[in-house]
């Protein structure tokens, strides 16, 4: 477990971090990547405790095993370089457990581009040759590799690249000018591509610029507003990572000069993202879990190094690394982080429902793209500044402060009461049956600090809708979220069931949400919008980590209520509340194991309801709340049952038809009122 040195309060209030203090986290990494290095000449190949969904997978065979085992020692020799370029730069006779580490990087960068040395990873003449030709524009895993290789070598300039000769140089060129014009994925990865370029034409090299222009036409053409960018369907923190990343290092290296008008659309957008990001963290600075590659942890921050790349950078720099330190202390003081000295394939601890096939036991090390603040110099105001806490020193007591990006689809409210973030997404689009893309982007809302929770059970998952036919036992779960966008503090969302394009959407199960903040969760008025009954339907909180829990039930008229209260693997104080109102028959527990990626055995509180009539007039809206707290606090009462009055449009109090109106009991009023929005609904 990472124990911070070199702390300075004065300086860094909130976490104490300096840049000494990320130097030594460096270090500390790398000390467990070179534990595993027995040689100078031995690539960067890291024990790995998941053996089942990572690569290289253990049926494949042949040529298939030699691909894969050539894209894992690039993967770990390109992603460890990036927490090692920053620190060979700034001590260039840096050593970890007894390897010059400038001198293994020097030697394994020629290894890996190098014909017909065991360490090389391939050229992407040699990587279609293996598969055949079966696909002549098919993208390989070297293509992202070669990305963070330039960074790298860029960034350690001085002590490695510009000490290989000129044979040297030209190894290292041709294999990098091998996918630099080749096939990549059209989404993030034309940016690999333009770096690839962009570096080589600075070195000297000659490129195509009608192949760069066409990916920077593109990339700039993905852009949805708010700073972010659309990555293949969806919204995740590629947009923060890769886009507001590797688009400024374009605008340094070749955009500034060569396309001026894309360089300052990137500039611009990068500023707009830095407009709302800082409060995409919560009040610790803890990155969120959600959207896929959640192994990379806190590579997230690496937005606000990118913006200060800029010529007219907008972050704020003592905003900027209170985030980036609050994030790396989220992960690396964690005694369930490391595995054999290596990051995990989870989250915190081991967690294998959120590990994607494209990835190996070295792609964690992607997070190193947090480190590339280093090549920022100690004077550098990112580094000077004294910490702030943006919003969070701004907030009263129990306020919440929403921030809506329309373009983006994402909704995510700071509150103050518990210092957590929640993010509520949009314009999600997973197949039926894919429960790993539903848990990463369909959840009803993600909280910062409580990390999406994997199905304890067919029929109830944390944060989401699991419908049940009851006539023939088949089991629904919304695979679609469409944006409505939000009206007078609610934000109108609509979910399908099983969603596909071979039925007309009024053949199939949905739900309509409406959802608002509350000081200490979110507070939820959905509507039924169904074609066929009998059923059940059930919805989950938050999952629970259960070491030791304190469960209680409480009733306010019909409302009914459970409060989980205990602690997380740390020890921390957590504290759940979930209650439901109308629409709602019963509130139940479920304990579950390995569902959870902070604790072993967690718990999720679930409401649950049944329709049986086939057109009856039964109960349409479901109104429930799950609010949390970072202690063992009892909750009051008034935030228990916030409500005072349900006030409906139709004589049976049903929610049928007609605006709803939910009065507080702090005398706040919400209107739900869902007529119209099929005419507002994105993708």
């Amino acid at each position: 477990m990472f124990e911070p040195k070199f702390l300075d309060f004065d300086l860094s209030p909130y976490t104490g971090l300096t840049r000494e203090s990320w130097i030594d986290a460096g270090k500390y990494l790398l000390t467990g990547i070179f534990s595993h290095i027995e040689s100078p000449d031995a690539p960067v190949v890291m024990p790995r405790k998941e053996t089942e969904v990572t690569y290289p997978h253990k049926n494949a065979v042949g040529k298939q095993r030699q691909l894969e085992e050539m894209a894992q020692k690039f993967e770990g020799l390109a992603r460890s370089f990036l927490i090692a370029a920053p620190l060979i730069h700034i001590e260039p006779e840096l050593e970890i457990c007894g390897r010059p580490i400038r001198e293994y990087y020097h030697r394994q960068v020629l290894y890996a581009c190098t014909k017909g040395h065991p360490n090389f990873v391939g050229y992407y003449e040699d990587l279609q040759e293996l598969t055949d030709f079966a696909d002549p524009i098919r993208a390989f895993q070297q293509t992202v590799e070669t990305c963070a290789l330039v960074i790298c070598l860029e960034n350690c300039k001085e002590e490695i690249w510009d000490t290989y000769s000129k044979e040297e140089k030209d190894i290292v060129a041709n294999f990098l000018l091998s996918y630099a014009h080749a096939p990549t994925v059209p989404q993030n990865w034309r940016l690999f591509n333009m770096l690839d370029m962009a570096f080589l034409q600075k070195e000297g090299y000659p490129i195509d610029a009608d192949i760069m222009r066409e990916h920077a036409q593109a990339i700039l053409n993905y852009y949805a507003g708010d700073g972010w960018y659309r990555d293949g369907h969806s919204f995740d923190y590629y947009s923060c990572w890769a886009f507001n990343v590797y688009a400024p290092i374009w605008n340094e290296w070749y955009g500034y000069d060569n396309e001026p008008y894309i360089a300052e659309c990137f500039e611009n957008n990068s500023n707009k993202l830095m407009e709302s990001y800082g409060d995409f963290f919560d009040r610790d600075g803890y990155t969120n879990m959600w959207g896929r590659s959640n192994v990379y942890r806190n590579a997230a921050t690496s937005a606000f190094d990118g913006n200060f790349l800029l010529r007219t950078p907008a972050a704020d720099p003592g905003l900027s690394r209170r985030i980036a330190s609050g994030s790396l202390l989220q992960f690396m003081t964690r005694d369930d982080f490391l595995y054999n000295g290596i990051p995990t394939m989870g989250f915190y601890g081991q967690f294998t429902p959120l590990v994607q096939g494209y990835s190996c036991a070295e792609s964690v090390f992607w997070l190193g793209k947090a480190f590339l603040c280093l090549h920022l110099p100690a004077d550098h105001p990112f580094w000077t500044a004294k910490e702030n806490n943006g919003s969070w020193e701004r907030l009263g007591e129990k306020e919440v402060k929403e921030t809506v990006l329309n373009g983006p689809a994402l909704c995510f409210t700071n509150h103050n009461a518990n210092g957590e973030t929640i993010l509520r997404t949009g314009k999600v689009v997973k197949n039926c049956g894919d429960d790993h893309g539903m848990w990463n982007y369909s959840k009803l809302s993600y909280n910062s600090k409580y990390p999406w929770e994997s199905a304890p059970s067919k029929e109830v998952e944390a944060m989401q809708y699991v419908l049940k036919d009851t006539a023939n036992g088949n089991i629904r779960k919304c695979n679609v979220t469409l944006w409505h966008g939000s009206h007078e503090g609610v934000l109108y969302r609509r979910q399908f069931f099983d969603y596909t394009l071979t039925r007309e959407t009024h053949w199939m199960q949905a739900v309509n949400l409406a959802d608002f903040p509350v000081e200490h969760g979110i507070l939820r008025a959905d509507k039924l919008r169904l074609y066929c009954q009998p059923l059940s339907l059930t919805l989950g909180a938050y999952g629970f980590p259960d070491n030791g829990t304190e469960i209680i039930r409480k009733e306010n008229g019909s409302a009914k209520a459970v409060i989980l209260k205990g602690h997380d693997h740390t020890g921390r104080e957590k504290q759940l509340a979930m209650t439901i109102y109308d629409g709602w028959d019963v509130l139940e527990t479920l304990p579950s194991t390995n569902t959870n990626p902070d604790s072993e055995k967690s718990i999720i509180v679930y409401a649950k309801t049944e329709r049986q009539k086939l057109y009856g007039y039964e109960p349409f809206l479901l109104i429930s709340q799950v609010i949390t707290k970072e202690s063992l606090t009892d909750f009051a009462e008034e935030e228990l049952f916030p409500i005072a009055d349900i006030l409906y449009t139709d004589k049976e109090k049903r929610g049928g038809y007609g605006p709803v109106t939910i009065v507080l009991k702090n005398g706040t009023q919400k209107t739900i009122a869902f007529e119209g929005m099929e005419g507002k609904l994105q993708l």
